[in-house]
């Protein structure tokens, strides 16, 4: 069922934002951590895990797939009378035209003009920021989101990806739903190793993986492995309820392929009142 205007409330702790105040930075949030909760050593991930969710150019893209990097066919569909961004890149699609070797979108593409705040889809913890010169990303954040936190049965890490600048967040910080992590932009390298892509529009990269375990390492200092995590398409996310898994998503019948999305709109509201999860970019009223 969709969700309805007349259920638009302000979100507490939320009320009197303001779209122009979403460009503010978050510097009320307290100094980063000094130690990340659940942070542990590589050596603690299985192959299959740090192969299939690291993806290093010597591990097999077919290990990926195992957990859950393929097409499921899962679309948005937002509330009416909302303009939201729409995904012009969707989950799964093969990219090895793009890449040097068979290789998979790790997540969905939402292109939006330079300096639109990119907003965290749940309250959570920054647990990685990167400014990696060889990497497709670009300028990117992890946030790890707890059960508790998103009122799903496991742990969730979103990543936000191509900021044109250096995010407004820190390892460490607790942000907000909502809160603002960056700018959009067009960070991340091209077909040429070092040059900067020059064909790719201003866009967010939006992944999201999953996991029972609260633990995860940080591969070589380029990406973030969930202990036992599992690639989610970022549309699965928002159904809410198990399950999640690529697999039974592709099962699904077409009448269960749109997922009503929540979303917050650019004046803090939040559709419905009560989600604990949002879309990246706020909307607004038609």
């Amino acid at each position: 069922m969709g969700f309805r205007l007349p259920e638009i409330t302000l979100l507490a702790g939320r009320a009197g934002i303001l779209a122009g105040a979403l460009f503010m930075a978050a510097t009320a949030q307290g100094q980063a951590d000094e130690t990340l909760d659940g942070l542990v050593g590589e050596e603690v991930l299985s192959e299959k895990t740090r192969c299939g969710i690291g993806r290093g150019r010597k591990c097999d893209i077919e290990i990926a797939v195992q957990l859950g990097l393929f097409e499921t066919g899962l679309r948005p569909q937002f509330p009416a009378g909302l303009e939201c961004r729409d995904i012009d890149e969707q989950w799964a699609i093969d990219y090895s035209s793009k890449r040097d070797r068979i290789n998979y979108h790790g997540g969905i593409d939402m292109p939006a003009p330079y300096g639109t705040p990119i907003i965290a889809a749940a309250a959570g913890t920054v647990v990685a920021i990167y400014d990696e010169p060889e990497s497709y990303r670009g300028r990117e954040v992890v946030l790890r989101h707890s059960p508790e936190q998103t009122g799903l049965p496991y742990w969730v890490y979103t990543q936000y990806a191509h900021f044109d600048k250096t995010p407004l967040v820190e390892v460490g910080q607790k942000v907000k739903m909502g809160e603002v992590l960056g700018p959009t932009g067009n960070s991340g390298r091209g077909r040429k190793s070092g040059v900067q892509s020059t064909k790719r529009r201003p866009a967010i990269h939006y992944a999201v993986w999953f996991s029972e375990s609260a633990e995860f390492a940080n591969v070589r200092d380029r990406v973030i492995v969930p202990v036992d995590g599992l690639w989610m398409d970022p549309n699965a996310l928002y159904r809410l309820q198990p399950p999640f898994d690529s697999a039974a998503m592709q099962a699904l019948p077409d009448a269960e392929k749109k997922v009503m999305i929540p979303v917050m709109l650019d004046d803090g509201i939040t559709i419905p009142a009560t989600t604990k999860l949002i879309w990246p970019y706020t909307c607004k009223r038609s």
